[in-house]
């Protein structure tokens, strides 16, 4: 299996940059103003839902117990909300299809 690569904010502003032929400060404002908008709906408590993607909500987590992997001692990890996401149909599908071939 070969390492995986990671998409990072200045490779989606250079695919901006070469698809819509933007200068490289359009791309950028375009990207963080995308990632913003993702951001301010997630903190107000709306999930975000992205047709063909997937969907982005948040999830409460109760408290519960856990363990300090080095010293085994029982910790009280607290409630935390964390982003939760559902990969959409048309992608998982599209991933299958690649993986198949």
């Amino acid at each position: 299996m070969e390492p995986m690569e990671t998409l990072t904010k200045a490779d989606l502003s250079k695919h901006l940059m070469e698809r819509l032929e933007f200068g490289k400060k359009d791309a950028d404002l375009l990207v963080n103003a995308f990632l913003e908008s993702m951001v301010s709906a997630l903190r107000a408590g709306d999930g975000v839902e992205l047709r063909g993607f997937g969907s982005f909500r948040l999830r409460n987590r109760k408290a519960r117990i856990g363990r300090n992997p080095r010293s085994g001692a029982s910790i009280k990890v607290p409630p935390k909300r964390v982003v939760y996401f559902k990969l959409g149909k048309e992608l998982r599908s599209k991933l299958i299809d690649d993986e198949s071939k």
